[in-house]
């Protein structure tokens, strides 16, 4: 038996990968399974197929795009930039699933948050994820979540009764500030 070292990495790759999905898919359903149990202990929470469908979908792409982004420098920093910014687009998404951050959850101008993800998602693929473009994507993602705000506060969408202008500028912030961290860490690990 001749077995060239590349075909020995690409072995030793393809079975960590196997592990790694293994483990994605194990942590996602432990996590579903926590609003699982609370629907037969509380009328609190009430979730039917369609929502655990959409957040196994959600928790597995997260967990999945960590993998193979994450892995791409090799670094502790650029790992830790990934899964903020990551941290702070599933967030996103899923505040806006449940309960809106404009409004309710069927506010219209919750789509504007397409955009913010836009710029991170296409931003990243146009840099192919190289850590220092990086850093300007997500300084660029932080500035397109400050004009959501911004553009929801001018259109006086915080006269609606379910959104303040405190709690418009909190939760915009909080993104605000993951982007701006995961920024920071990107450029970081450049230096490194």
């Amino acid at each position: 038996f001749n077995i060239d070292l590349n075909t020995t990495k690409r072995i030793k790759v393809m079975k960590t990968g196997n592990i790694a999905y293994k483990g994605i898919a194990l942590a996602t359903v432990l996590i579903l399974l926590l609003p699982l149990l609370a629907m037969q202990f509380t009328d609190e929470v009430v979730w039917n197929l369609t929502d655990f469908i959409v957040m196994g979908g959600l928790l597995f792409g997260t967990g999945l795009t960590y993998e193979l982004i994450s892995k791409q420098m090799g670094s502790t920093g650029y790992s830790v930039a990934v899964g903020v910014a990551l941290l702070g687009m599933f967030l996103l998404v899923w505040v806006n699933l449940a309960v809106g951050i404009i409004g309710d959850e069927g506010n219209p101008a919750n789509l504007m948050y397409l955009g913010v993800l836009a710029v991170g998602i296409i931003g990243a693929i146009m840099v192919r994820f190289q850590p220092k473009e990086m850093a300007r994507v997500l300084f660029a993602t932080a500035l397109a979540q400050a004009m959501t705000a911004v553009i929801a506060l001018f259109a006086g969408i915080h006269q609606n009764p379910y959104s303040s202008v405190r709690e418009i500028l909190t939760i915009n912030g909080f993104f605000v500030a993951l982007f701006l961290g995961s920024a920071w860490l990107f450029r970081d690990a450049t230096r490194k």
